[in-house]
């Protein structure tokens, strides 16, 4: 799966593509079938592999069979039943409905995305803290509303865009585990109590089923979206982040700024001269179409109805991949745009002296608190960066 209109898309490789999506769907059925075999609910007899009777070769069919139904999981079944056979056949998808596999096989996909973005994350905070240490006292001209402000240092505005990163990193790292989603028809396990013979034991196959799939045990949350609309706000707080530094070495980058740039840079097709900040682009790119999504799977949340939402539940499913899938491309694109990153300092300096006496503020403070005006005007741009870096330290620890 490469999206030939979203450049970059490449980045995101297995990551939640249709054919992972297939692959985990078969991989939450074969796990609740292993439940209830080893609960002695299913014969042993009912064992079967049932990853391997799908393949990638089957993500057209099922997609296109999919719309009779609604979800791609009948599709599925019939698939499975007609190329296992048997007791395997007879006791697939017994006390389960199709919600809860489509949300499951979600939990599958979406972990496999934190966890890529997690990792692209700690590269980007280790290369970032090491670039405001070795800038902490590099002059740079501040600019607010694009105009010439006060002095500051590149250390400074590197810190700044590692506080955002931080901020992403804490969302990941609040989200709980995902949860698997064993509700039954109508969220009560009704199905399922009836195979366990009593509530107890049905409650106990969730628990089978989130041991095997490497997920938290819960209640069902058929029409509780939060789950979802959580781990969306977490990857565009991310892709904010890094649309932040996107913007500012895209700006950076003029010629007639020139001080910071892209390690490589693109090309034109009619115009040789040019040095394209690409990454930039495609990484702000990303930022501005991110929060779309997540504000879709939130109208959807908020569509919840019933036991099962009419639409508001479907709504959420292509979202939740685009977002997952473009943010996992643009956390590459950023570790890639960071570890290329070129800073003229010289040019940074020649700006903020070109830009004239910006200190007549910090002199009227001076004198209004009866001192000699400072000679360093950058405040306590030190210290911030080193706060900065010290909120880092724990994650820095963690970077291998």
């Amino acid at each position: 799966m490469t999206g030939l209109l979203w450049p970059g898309d490449h980045r995101a490789g297995r990551i939640f593509s249709d054919a992972t999506y297939l692959t985990a769907i078969v991989e939450v059925e074969n796990a609740w079938l292993g439940a209830l075999i080893d609960a002695g609910i299913a014969p042993p007899a009912a064992h079967a592999d049932l990853t391997a009777a799908i393949s990638a070769a089957d993500v057209e069919a099922v997609a296109a069979a999919a719309e009779a139904t609604g979800t791609p999981v009948l599709a599925v079944l019939e698939l499975l039943r007609d190329r296992t056979g048997g007791e395997p056949a007879r006791w697939l998808h017994r006390g389960l409905t199709s919600q809860d596999v489509v949300d499951t096989a979600l939990m599958l996909c979406l972990r496999d995305a934190l966890e890529c973005v997690r990792g692209e994350l700690g590269a980007q905070l280790a290369t970032l803290a090491a670039l405001a240490e070795t800038h902490r006292v590099s002059p740079m001209l501040a600019r607010t509303l694009t105009q010439p402000a006060l002095p500051t240092t590149i250390g400074m505005r590197f810190a700044n865009w590692l506080a955002g990163l931080l901020d992403g990193a804490d969302a990941l790292a609040a989200l709980p585990v995902l949860p698997v989603q064993a509700g039954g028809a109508a969220g009560t396990m009704a199905a399922a109590t009836e195979l366990a013979g009593d509530p107890t034991a049905a409650l106990a196959l969730t628990g089978r089923l989130a041991t095997t799939l490497g997920l938290a045990d819960s209640p069902p949350w058929h029409t509780t979206r939060s789950v979802i609309t959580r781990v969306g706000d977490t990857l565009v707080t991310c892709c904010d982040a890094w649309g932040h530094i996107a913007n500012d070495v895209a700006a950076s980058s003029r010629p007639e700024i020139g001080e910071l740039t892209e390690g490589g840079g693109g090309g034109s097709s009619t115009m040789p001269h040019k040095n394209n900040p690409v990454l930039s682009i495609l990484i702000r790119r990303t930022a501005l179409t991110a929060p779309a999504l997540a504000a879709t799977l939130h109208a959807a949340s908020a569509a919840s109805v019933d036991e099962r939402s009419d639409g508001g539940w479907h709504a959420e499913w292509a979202a939740l991949q685009s977002l997952a899938r473009q943010t996992v491309a643009a956390a590459s694109q950023t570790t890639e745009l960071l570890a290329g990153l070129v800073v003229d300092t010289d040019r940074a300096a020649a700006n903020l002296a070109a830009a004239g006496d910006l200190l007549g503020e910090q002199r009227v403070m001076a004198e209004l608190a009866g001192r000699t005006a400072r000679p360093d005007y950058t405040g306590t741009a030190r210290h911030l960066i080193d706060a900065t870096l010290r909120r880092a330290s724990p994650y820095l620890m963690e970077t291998p």
